[in-house]
């Protein structure tokens, strides 16, 4: 286990950035003259996850849309309450963030709500998230086929190469994945600016050698923001500072720093006419 810890967690990274490429699809940026060929690819990229391109294009266009918009929408550290905020609650609150964060809970949350995307009528999924508007019959089947994609890969690998086999190229991976995910998915947005200018409610953080080339460069995360259609590795050269207005979303400068102020917890906001929303990513 000792010698397989690093080779796991290497599979780990490496499934991380199979996702990124995935992200990068959904922005139509692998092939951007290609569609076709571009939702292949990505698609290609995502099977190890078993993540449907479509639903992920989907919900990460409206991250892009209405990140952090207000306390209800795209804010994932902020939680709503609609009663006063007692103890118990904001206990319960904060421990939801700590799972979510450094317990994988983030990835499997996700993972579990596209799964039941496919599964619900179109009106009941765009009332549960407002990132299912407009979600169509082919949409739908889409999704469906990319999905059972995904199992089918799973199931090849596991009754070629047997259940050991499984384990260590793909589930063990993938748990590891999973953390790893729930860790980072929130460091270039958490306590950074809320309000209607939501392409500017981000942060970038310090180029580094190892980071910037596993996270494909995502630590230009500002940049991105700003101009989605810049691919991945041009990030650094274009390079966008934010708004004099912004710069106070810049807290941290590091990936370590910007993964342990996380540990503040949540924002806590008692708003008595809340109708409970789903934090669309």
């Amino acid at each position: 286990w000792l010698l397989y810890a690093p080779v796991l967690l290497m599979q780990a990274l490496w499934l991380d950035r199979l996702y990124i490429v995935g992200h990068e699809a959904t922005h139509g940026k692998l092939f951007p003259r290609n569609r076709r060929l571009n939702d292949g690819v990505g698609m290609l990229m995502l099977l190890p996850l078993a993540i449907p391109l479509q639903v992920f294009r989907k919900i990460h266009q409206f991250h892009h849309g209405f990140n952090r918009r207000d306390v209800h929408t795209s804010a994932l550290d902020v939680f709503v309450s609609d009663t006063p905020v007692s103890k118990r609650r904001r206990i319960l609150y904060k421990a939801a963030w700590f799972v979510g964060v450094f317990g994988s809970g983030y990835f499997w949350y996700s993972f579990a709500s596209i799964v039941i995307f496919l599964f619900i009528p179109t009106e009941y999924a765009a009332r549960i998230s407002p990132a299912f508007k407009n979600w169509t019959s082919r949409d739908r089947v889409v999704s469906w086929l990319q999905f059972l994609l995904g199992v089918s890969f799973h199931l090849t690998v596991y009754f070629v190469g047997g259940f050991n086999f499984w384990l260590i190229s793909l589930a063990f991976p993938i748990l590891v994945f999973s953390w790893i995910y729930s860790l980072l998915v929130y460091i270039f947005h958490y306590d950074t600016s809320i309000g209607a200018e939501v392409r500017f409610n981000a942060r970038s953080l310090e180029r580094h050698w190892l980071f910037s080339w596993i996270l494909m460069n995502f630590n230009e995360h500002a940049t991105h923001h700003a101009y989605p259609n810049i691919p991945w590795y041009q990030l650094p050269e274009r390079r966008e500072p934010l708004p004099e207005k912004y710069q106070s979303n810049q807290k941290v400068r590091t990936v370590w720093q910007a993964i342990v102020q996380q540990l503040k917890g949540p924002k806590i906001v008692y708003d008595s006419e809340n109708t409970p929303r789903p934090n669309g990513r």
